[in-house]
């Protein structure tokens, strides 16, 4: 247990001089989990981990349920490993909140971003815009495929006229990592845009994510 203890103080101290420098994958999750499993010895845990994942990002991007899979996990490790993205994501978003006007398909790209950081499905967003093209609203609507019959146009369109939008833009992600949009992806921007111009609300964009690269509908034409 002392041989425990002084190891985990160590991990700590190494921490607080250098931050993250010089820790593999291993030292990480070893550090993490000391927090979660105050007495048992970490390093065994944390190449469980690795062995069955194979990363760091694949381990933090696991379910509760394919982590308490792996031997040594419990609940309590569960919900720290995966409250680590939650947490980067909801940092991202709040860095990201800004009152300035989005003009253009970058920076409507770079406020969307952070929403879909470390998601591991297909997620939906929707980002309501005021006359000035200031954002009013940004709302997870769906969870699943944007092309999934679960859609629901008609929701998109109340939430859009509940926040007084004089705009839109619709976002959401491929977990394949192709930024690429596919003619079910083009159908379903089509409906939305002719329901939102039957209540004289433009829809500026639909923005679709894939990792660090995006594609807009709208500089792609299919908005015209």
């Amino acid at each position: 247990m002392a041989m425990h203890d002084g190891h985990r103080q160590r991990l700590r101290k190494r921490y607080l001089q250098s931050n993250l420098l010089g820790f593999d994958d291993l030292a990480i999750l070893e550090l993490l989990l000391c927090f979660a499993i105050p007495r048992r010895d970490t390093n065994p845990i944390a190449h469980h981990l690795l062995d069955r994942f194979g990363s760091l990002a694949a381990v933090l991007e696991a379910t509760p349920e394919e982590l308490q899979q792996v031997e040594g996990v419990g609940e309590s490790a569960a919900v720290l490993l995966t409250l680590v993205p939650a947490v980067a994501r909801r940092h991202m978003e709040q860095r990201a909140q800004i009152h300035e006007p989005l003009r253009t398909t970058g920076q409507l790209a770079a406020y969307l971003a952070p929403r879909f950081f470390g998601e591991r499905d297909e997620v939906v967003w929707l980002l309501c815009l005021d006359a000035r093209l200031r954002p009013l609203d940004c709302r997870l609507l769906f969870r699943g495929s944007v092309n999934s019959s679960a859609i629901s146009v008609r929701k998109i369109v109340e939430v859009a006229m509940g926040c007084g939008a004089s705009s839109v833009v619709l976002a959401h992600n491929h977990t394949s990592g192709l930024a690429v949009a596919s003619r079910e992806d083009e159908r379903t921007t089509q409906r939305l845009k002719a329901a939102l111009d039957a209540v004289d609300i433009l829809l500026a964009d639909h923005i679709i994510i894939a990792g660090d690269d995006y594609v807009s509908m709208a500089a792609s034409g299919c908005l015209y």
